[in-house]
Order: structure tokens, then sequence, then C-alpha cells
């Protein structure tokens, strides 16, 4: 196991109250658990998510932290939240990574795996990924 790891998992969730359908409004929320699995304390500084909508039309988006955070993880730490996005169409698709440094100065990225953004069926697309 690598000393610099973090676990991504994430919840989508689809928000049909704040969507508009007839308005091509589609509102998405996904909450997010970094988990560090690895063996030094490492601070997550920026990321990078490529948000996907079912007409092919792709957005990248990158930022500082996460939530206005740049949360420090030590070992066995975890850090949860919650953010959102909007699409055109009912469905879509996101994935992405997380710049961080570890303490004693590595730098690496965390992949985010493509997770499922979901206005069509009854359950919302709300599946856990790991």
């Amino acid at each position: 196991m690598s000393k610099y790891q973090f676990r991504v998992e994430v919840a989508p969730r689809y928000l049909a109250a704040q969507s508009a359908p007839r308005q091509d409004l589609y509102v998405f929320a996904y909450t997010i658990t970094i988990i560090n699995v690895g063996q030094v304390s490492a601070q997550l500084i920026s990321r990078t998510w490529n948000v996907n909508d079912a007409n092919g039309h792709t957005e990248r988006v990158k930022g500082l932290g996460v939530v206005g955070q740049q949360p420090l993880l030590q070992p066995g730490e975890a850090f949860e939240y919650t953010s959102g996005t909007r699409l055109r169409t009912p469905t879509g698709t996101m994935h992405g990574s997380f710049f961080c440094v570890a303490e004693d100065g590595e730098k690496f990225d965390v992949d985010v795996p493509m997770f499922v953004l979901d206005g069509l069926s009854p359950s919302g697309g709300t599946r856990t990924l790991h």
C-alpha cells in the first residue's frame, strides 16, 4: 500500500424540488467522503471536476479546496462535504481528481472515478460508489 493514499466515496442524488425540467434544468447534490488510508498526513489543496451531460457537453471545474476548505487529514481520518451541480439533461456523469500535498512535501493526485447523475430513475441515482 502506498504511503500516500486517499479513498473517495461518492453519494449523488437528484434534487427534484430545485430542478425545472421544462427549462432543461436538473440539479444534483453529491456527498463526497475522503478517507486518508495512507500512512502520512496530507492536505487536499485543489479539485478538478469534469461534469458531462447526456448531450455530450462537458464543463471542467477547477478550484482551490472543497467547499471553501483545504482539509488536512491524518492517517485514518475522513472529511465529508456536500456540493452540487446543474445539468441541461436529466442524466449525466462526473469524474475528477483531488490534488494533495503530504506533510513530507510529496505531491499526489487522488482520482475520483466516474459516477452517474440520474434524474430519471425512481432512486434518483442514490447509489454509493467507492
